[in-house]
């Protein structure tokens, strides 16, 4: 997997939001192209400019002037989570539920499994509050999300 950092731009080169992007390795070797389309995508679902505006969003690769790279400005940290961050947190979260249930034998993939499916909740429901709380619509940002951490 390869992870980087793409900012995506209104039509005056501001830097609206700046998210995660997590590729395969062999999607990641073809070009930094992939990585934008991805951060694109997930701007049209976060609906960080209205519909009729999409098209004039543009995206580029990050770039940190110093110290580590960190998005820019989303105070809603679930969704900053890259690849990385979300396998630490989904480890720790198995880990507590394993120690709460007794430790018992055998069962690590059943807690890795619950952990990253409650994770994966966690991130969905935080869409759907970005967008307001759409009635009806919570399984439509669930399967959103499943998918956007599959590609």
């Amino acid at each position: 997997m390869a992870e980087r950092l793409v900012d995506v731009l209104n039509d005056n080169n501001t830097v609206l939001h700046t998210f995660p992007v997590t590729l395969g390795v062999a999607e990641a070797k073809l070009s930094d192209t992939k990585f934008e389309e991805k951060a694109l995508s997930a701007a049209a679902h976060s609906q960080l400019v209205p519909t009729e505006e999409l098209e004039s969003l543009s995206a580029r690769m990050h770039i940190s002037r110093s110290g580590a790279m960190t998005p820019y400005g989303d105070s809603h940290d679930v969704l900053m989570e890259t690849k990385t961050d979300l396998d630490r947190i989904v480890r720790q979260r198995a880990y507590e539920l394993w120690e709460q249930e007794g430790r018992p034998e055998g069962r690590s993939d059943e807690y890795w499994h619950r952990a990253h499916e409650q994770r994966l909740r966690e991130r969905a429901y935080r869409i759907w509050e970005q967008e307001g709380c759409p009635e009806g619509q919570a399984d439509r940002h669930y399967s959103w999300t499943c998918g956007f951490e599959e590609v």
